[in-house]
């Protein structure tokens, strides 16, 4: 087993095809093709069922591969060290952030890292937390803030912050609450535009209905792009269950209105997650740090609007610098 075959197998899932991968790498198909067929036979498994248009992970080779990029990682991070960049790590770092935090959080955390960390070259991704949660599993991201849904056992996790989430409505519309907070079971009787299933806060509203033993929430119609949930919010077609931050530009400017949800509050708590099974590296570290800080920056300055820290970010920590047992 050799690195050069570790890279083009990770190259090879991430694109599903030997033609893209070796596209990306300038390396001829057919050399890719030999190199995989060695790895394969090393392992003594399949890592790869060939079909007609690309290639799919088999059992094993999804398995297989949060392994190999662990050991990329390890390979990279062992080259820093030996050229003497340890106190100032580099190298790239590939951060997932939700629609809804990406306004506040990206271009404050981008800017920290190219002042603080100028030999990290550092990718944002945008997705839904349920993509990012999958895309953090296999190793595509280093870090990612996702909602704490329950689902988070895969990943070592930091809390950064719980969020109050509102009804955020256009204030035209027939269903837009007049008084100054609304009942959770008052909002999820209007009409509601919420992500898919398993996305989101959708689990979350869907977790709090149940507890309080409410009909599930009256969803008008699911949508998973931000940019089409603010035009249909402005449309007038129904409400949505978000936090302020995710509207502060339409909300400040009164195109759409926002109400505290009460009885219960309605609340979200966001988490700086990493994967368990990849051993993180100076970069990763680096990085993870950084964000922790403007976090408490952005939330102390109060331009992290009905936000609040947690208590405390410094207990029962594991090695890597993350929490195992979450408060």
């Amino acid at each position: 087993m050799e690195l050069r075959q570790l890279r083009y197998f990770v190259t090879i899932a991430k694109h599903g095809s030997f033609s893209r991968a070796a596209k990306v790498i300038y390396v001829a198909q057919s050399a890719l093709s030999y190199q995989v067929a060695q790895l394969e036979e090393s392992l003594e498994i399949k890592l790869f069922h060939r079909l007609a248009r690309g290639v799919a992970l088999t059992e094993a080779g999804s398995a297989f591969l949060p392994l190999a990029v662990s050991i990329l990682r390890q390979a990279d991070d062992a080259r820093a060290c030996l050229h003497g960049t340890v106190g100032n790590p580099s190298g790239k770092v590939t951060f997932g952030l939700s629609p809804s935090i990406c306004g506040v959080l990206a271009l404050a955390l981008m800017r920290a890292v190219r002042q603080k960390l100028p030999g990290i070259d550092l990718e944002l991704t945008e997705e839904l937390t349920g993509t990012l949660a999958r895309h953090l599993q296999t190793g595509e991201l280093d870090l990612a803030v996702l909602i704490d849904d329950g689902s988070l056992d895969p990943f070592t996790c930091i809390p950064l912050l719980t969020e109050r989430l509102h009804l955020i409505s256009r204030p035209s519309n027939a269903a837009a609450p007049k008084q100054r907070t609304i009942s959770f079971k008052r909002t999820i009787q209007l009409p509601l535009l919420l992500p898919t299933s398993r996305q989101g806060v959708r689990p979350l509203i869907e977790r709090c209905a149940r507890t309080e033993r409410l009909s599930p929430p009256n969803v008008v119609a699911e949508i998973n792009s931000i940019v089409i949930l603010r035009s249909t919010l402005l449309a007038g077609i129904g409400n949505t269950i978000q936090s302020s931050m995710a509207f502060k530009q339409d909300l400040d400017s009164g195109v759409l209105i926002s109400t505290p949800i009460e009885k219960p509050r309605l609340t979200r708590t966001m988490m700086l997650c990493a994967p368990k099974q990849i051993p993180m590296t100076a970069a990763v570290a680096a990085v993870r740090d950084t964000a922790l800080e403007v976090v408490n920056e952005l939330v102390g300055q109060g331009k992290w609007s009905d936000a609040m820290l947690p208590v405390s970010r410094n207990t029962e920590l594991d090695d890597s610098g993350f929490s195992r047992s979450l408060p």
